[in-house]
């Protein structure tokens, strides 16, 4: 598509923020609506109960893939321009990161993206973890924890096995990453008729995946007709939160670009979507150890999402959608950390009722 009549209207960098803006309130409100959430997910598949969550996610994360894939055959994504392509990222960061990330969500009881959506529908607990969120993730990337962020990423890099292409490392074309997706549609089809999906809540958890390679799509037709260069990229939440939550704290901050509409965007998509259904609700922590639990859980998402160089939605679907060895990686870590931790604390809350009787 050509964007020209877009440039010659708008300047490049508001263009970019109202892209990000765009992408952003689709993404708010698919997600609001499907009950997107990789936390449930990965619960439900650890515990062996797969439930509506579950289709979900799969059907998100295949109809992401699948689509980026067929854009990416078409040359309407340049995939290859894409950070997690384009230059070196690290293995220990996305192994290490994937594992504080997961045990960290299910600790605050949603990934970066869902504490976004929730706190936009007056989910208290929510707003105040995704602030600890951003302002952990801000000292990692630039502030107080960035040495130690710095040197655990350092430890094993793509440079050591010859760059972060998962395709190009398996020798897959085209036409078999789309049939890969095409694999995982079917599961997650497969698993939303057992679990009996509501057809609104499955097209809604498409809708939330297709959020993915549009923003591919806008970023890499920018980068194409643009003056200025322009990052080619996709959803993602570590990095664009802590550049938002900056934005506000120290105008004018950062420059205008596609992250920092996307947060607000998301924000704004979740919470129009909540309200037109009636599911405004204000929440609030339920006592001091729940509180604990949750900004705890942030901490670790917050430098674990800027470790792995992405959140369960940044490496677990944007990343993924273009095969980097990292994003599936995190993706892993993310799955098996948060089944961990979901049984550790299952044990203990059984040792205190049984303490307690």
């Amino acid at each position: 598509m050509d964007l020209t009549f877009l440039l010659e209207t708008i300047s490049e960098p508001w263009l970019l923020a109202f892209g990000g803006l765009v992408v952003g309130v689709l993404f708010g409100a698919f997600a609001q609506q499907s009950r997107f959430c990789l936390r449930a997910a990965s619960l439900e598949f650890s515990r062996g109960t797969p439930n509506d969550r579950l289709p979900v996610w799969l059907l998100a994360f295949s109809a992401a893939v699948l689509v980026t894939q067929v854009l990416a055959a078409i040359n309407e994504v340049q995939a290859s321009e894409a950070r997690q392509l384009a230059s070196p990222q690290s293995l220990s960061g996305a192994l290490l990161g994937g594992l504080m990330f997961g045990a960290g969500m299910v600790l605050a009881r949603g990934c970066a993206s869902r504490l976004l959506v929730l706190s936009a529908t007056g989910n208290l607990r929510a707003l105040l973890s995704g602030l600890v969120f951003a302002v952990i993730a801000q000292a990692s990337l630039r502030g107080l924890f960035r040495p130690l962020r710095e040197w655990l990423a350092g430890l094993w890099t793509t440079g050591d096995i010859g760059g972060n292409d998962l395709a190009a490392h398996l020798g897959l074309t085209s036409a078999m990453t789309i049939a890969f997706a095409c694999l995982w549609l079917a599961a997650g089809l497969v698993f939303a008729w057992r679990a009996r999906l509501k057809l609104w809540q499955a097209v809604a958890a498409v809708g939330a995946g297709l959020a993915i390679p549009l923003a591919w799509w806008f970023t890499s037709s920018m980068a194409r007709q643009a003056f200025d260069p322009v990052q080619v990229e996709g959803v993602t939440f570590t990095g664009p939160s802590a550049d938002t939550l900056m934005l506000l704290l120290s105008p004018p901050g950062n420059v205008l670009d596609f992250d920092i509409g996307l947060v607000p965007g998301v924000f704004l998509g979740s919470f129009l979507a909540a309200l037109l259904t009636r599911e405004l609700k204000l929440q609030g922590f339920e006592g001091g150890r729940s509180m604990a639990r949750y900004l705890t859980g942030a901490t670790l998402m917050g430098f674990g999402g800027m470790l792995a160089g992405g959140c369960a939605v940044g490496a677990g679907i944007t990343g993924a959608s273009i095969f980097a060895v990292t994003a599936w990686i995190t993706l892993t870590a993310i799955w098996v950390s948060a089944g961990l931790t979901d049984r550790v604390l299952s044990g203990i809350e059984t040792g205190r009722l049984q303490a307690a009787q």
